[in-house]
């Protein structure tokens, strides 16, 4: 086993990785930018290693530079966490030729799965339902209609090294392919340096599923169930649950043995996750392979009661799976909600400033991920998720009910959090009976629905954070105080006013 890693990424994940290390004995090597310098991760880890300024590019995404701290500190594996670098074929390369572990799937296979074509490609040659459409990226215009004409609209246009909606366009019929094709094409080149598109069925109100998989270095793979991931806004997710209310032990068992081929195909090792669509028949559909730790794996490891960080370790390793498919017991019923710095109200425009008061009370079948305390700023330069909030309990119903609850004691002032947004989620019929799918947000919730900041709960929070102010003496930063204009003077004044907005 491992003696030292170093975690090659920030925040949540982090904190998830470190957690998991200390519990087996692995010293942790953080690396931060400026902004993370005091951050939870960094004090979690046993060393912490400047990379550089805030931005992304001039920090995290500096893999000479994390390659030189990983060596300098004789750490015998890299763990990449999710983003950033962690489905960069390059990097798993450069660490192979260091000498060092790539915590993660071989270079080979990131490339192989992270092109959509390529991965589209292997998987109709393993007898894995695609959607009807190219295998190979297209630039020709005329091809591209002559192809939107023989399979029908509606289709979608795709960047073939795209992914989170960049690159992808919707067309519904013959006279907008052409704008659509080549706007599409310069978003893709301006994101991911390559304008290669190719195009497919656009199927209507999909659900996306994805189905966990652990491979060892052996040729051993097991599947760890389906995650529901339909409620989306902007391509991005916002509540994962499984099982999924559309799941049977058949269809479950088919799509598991189609995700555990493709990544066999691959010569894939490592955790990972095969995604697929899902139509209104429940006919289902081959999307794509992300080749790294997803953000929503927490669900999986309640259900199954395995830790994955632990597996890729001991993968990473050399060591056989422990277990087969038929070993694995699936418990209860797990939902997840992710808690961003956002004002769902004032159309999800993101919200940064100091978290000056943050409580919670989690209680009986909940988990938190987090790598964000009291005192702690949000900032523009990382992604705005403050929290992985997760519910367990024995059936549906009762994990709603410890989210809702959970998420109603969850206080933060400072900053606007989503936490509105995701209750009233929560509390819809569609939600409530599992009758929802990955457009339902903008195209039905967000057109009736108006979102409004719940301010009797922030009134307790305010309360509760006065009474704390008092104590510590700190009485006279609560006073009221205005200009001529009757506008707050004192920073802590304006907070608390704002929070009654």
């Amino acid at each position: 086993m491992f003696k030292k890693i170093l975690i090659a990424n920030r925040g949540e994940i982090a904190v998830r990785i470190i957690t998991t290390a200390k519990e087996m004995g692995i010293k942790t090597v953080a690396i931060y930018s400026d902004f993370d310098k005091y951050s939870l991760f960094t004090r979690l880890a046993d060393e912490a290693y400047r990379i550089g300024e805030p931005p992304s590019s001039k920090s995290y995404l500096l893999a000479e530079k994390i390659i030189e701290i990983a060596k300098a500190t004789d750490s015998e594996g890299i763990h990449p966490g999710y983003g950033f670098l962690s489905e960069r074929g390059f990097f798993a390369k450069m660490c192979e030729d260091n000498g060092i572990k790539f915590i993660g799937a071989s270079n080979k296979s990131i490339d192989l799965l992270g092109s959509k074509t390529e991965a589209k490609a292997l998987a109709i040659k393993n007898n894995v339902p695609v959607v009807p459409g190219t295998d190979k990226p297209l630039q020709d215009f005329d091809q591209i209609k002559q192809i939107a004409n023989d399979i029908g609209y509606p289709v979608l246009i795709k960047a073939s090294a795209g992914g989170g909606g960049k690159g992808m366009r919707i067309v519904r019929e013959d006279a907008d392919i052409e704008s659509s094709l080549r706007t599409a094409q310069s978003e893709a080149k301006s994101s991911f340096g390559d304008d290669s598109v190719f195009i497919e069925k656009y199927i209507e109100s999909p659900r996306h599923i994805e189905f966990q998989i652990l491979a060892d270095e052996h040729g051993n793979v097991v599947h760890l169930g389906e995650r529901e991931c339909s409620m989306q806004r902007r391509h991005q997710k916002i509540i994962e649950e499984t099982p999924s209310v559309i799941m049977d032990d058949k269809l479950r068992e088919e799509m598991g043995e189609c995700a555990k081929r493709i990544v066999k195909a691959a010569g894939y090792s490592n955790a990972g996750t095969v995604e697929f669509i899902v139509d209104k028949n429940n006919k289902f559909y081959f999307l794509e392979v992300n080749t790294r730790l997803q953000v929503e794996h927490p669900i999986t490891e309640l259900r199954t009661s395995l830790d994955l960080v632990k597996e890729q370790f001991k993968i990473a390793c050399g060591e056989k799976l422990s277990f087969t498919q038929e070993d694995i017991i699936f418990t209860g019923h797990t939902i997840e909600c992710r808690i961003c710095a956002e004002e769902s109200e004032n159309n999800f425009m993101p919200s940064t400033g100091k978290i000056i008061y943050m409580n919670k009370y989690l209680g009986n079948g909940m988990r938190e991920d987090t790598g964000i305390e009291q005192g702690d700023e949000i900032s523009v330069y990382y992604d705005p998720m403050i929290s992985k909030l997760v519910s367990h309990a024995d059936d549906r119903e009762s994990a709603i009910a410890k989210m809702k609850r959970a998420l109603r004691e969850y206080k933060l002032i400072g900053i606007k959090t989503n936490i509105p947004f995701l209750l009233s989620l929560l509390e819809t019929e569609e939600f409530i009976n599992g009758n929802y799918h990955t457009q339902y947000i903008e195209n039905e919730f967000l057109k009736r629905e108006k979102i409004k900041a719940p301010i009797h709960e922030t009134k307790l929070a305010v309360i509760s954070l006065a009474s704390i102010l008092f104590k510590e003496n700190k009485a006279p930063a609560l006073k009221l105080s205005t200009s001529q204009n009757g506008s707050p003077k004192n920073l802590w004044a304006k907070r608390i006013t704002e929070s009654f907005r």
